[in-house]
């Protein structure tokens, strides 16, 4: 098998979508982390929020495990807990193959956790329900699961802009199979939890536009819109993004100053049952 292009760095990220981990406080919330707790963590990217995680599992017996199929995210993650967060450790991960890693499908965790991961995650719908299935069986009895994921409408204007740039140099079908993104409703993250043997306390999807960063759409574009572009002809892949820009732009743009993506998060708290 061909080895995934790793697409994202810290900085990067922090440059295009330093909000996403500042706007998780209501899914961190749901997850009501104690001293005690085994967190796994699904996409755990750079870190940020199991810094803050750590400083709670200090104070007591707990520790995080966060995985995340980027070995350069995994890298800033371990260096940035390394002094302050030791009882967080990381590892280089597809989620998609956390059903054959044995040492994590030990019913060990006591909470599972993932935020503006699992879309991602998700895209391929042969590994949709596995997925689940393998977080199910890493959670101890009573365990609970807690996430925040795009939900059905996210980035639409994003997304359309960017399949129209792509789809224009290489056809729709090339560009769908490039699409990286799963965006679901309540009730198909409802029937995919129960089946797996969860059982849904809380879920809620939140229109929630969001002030694009230092980079505006043009860094959001070329960041979060990585694997689509892949798709394009190096030669062509310039005139990809700066089509899809161009009528961001505009689309995004507020009137206040500065532009806003549309976003729609997708939040649940389910519990092992």
């Amino acid at each position: 098998m061909a080895e995934q292009k790793d697409h994202w760095s810290s900085s990067t990220y922090q440059h295009s979508a330093s909000f996403v981990p500042k706007l998780a406080t209501k899914i961190v919330q749901w997850l009501d982390l104690q001293p005690d707790d085994v967190v796994l963590d699904v996409g755990c990217g750079d870190g940020i929020l199991d810094l803050e995680f750590g400083k709670i599992l200090a104070q007591g017996s707990g520790s995080l495990h966060g995985i995340d199929n980027s070995p350069s995210m995994i890298k800033s993650a371990t260096d940035l807990c390394a002094k302050d967060a030791p009882k967080c450790t990381f590892e280089v991960l597809d989620a998609t193959q956390l059903i054959s890693c044995a040492k994590l499908q030990k019913p060990t965790f006591t909470k599972a956790f993932s935020n503006a991961a699992l879309h991602w995650i998700l895209r391929r719908e042969s590994t949709r329900q596995a997925v689940f299935d393998a977080i199910h069986a890493a959670l101890a009895p009573g365990g609970t699961l807690a996430f925040e994921m795009g939900g059905l409408g996210n980035v639409c204007e994003m997304r359309t802009a960017l399949l129209m740039a792509v789809s224009r140099r290489v056809g729709m079908p090339a560009a769908l199979e490039a699409d990286p993104w799963f965006f679901p409703d309540e009730a198909w993250i409802t029937a995919t939890l129960e089946a797996a043997g969860f059982r849904v306390d809380k879920v809620e999807r939140e229109w929630r536009p969001t002030r694009a960063d230092q980079g505006g759409v043009e860094g959001w574009v070329r960041l979060m819109g990585a694997p689509l572009l892949d798709a394009v002809p190096d030669a062509e892949r310039d005139a990809a993004v700066m089509e899809a820009v161009e009528v961001l732009r505009e689309v995004c743009r507020n009137p206040a100053g500065g532009e806003h993506i549309s976003y729609v998060r997708l939040r649940c708290l389910a519990t092992k049952v």
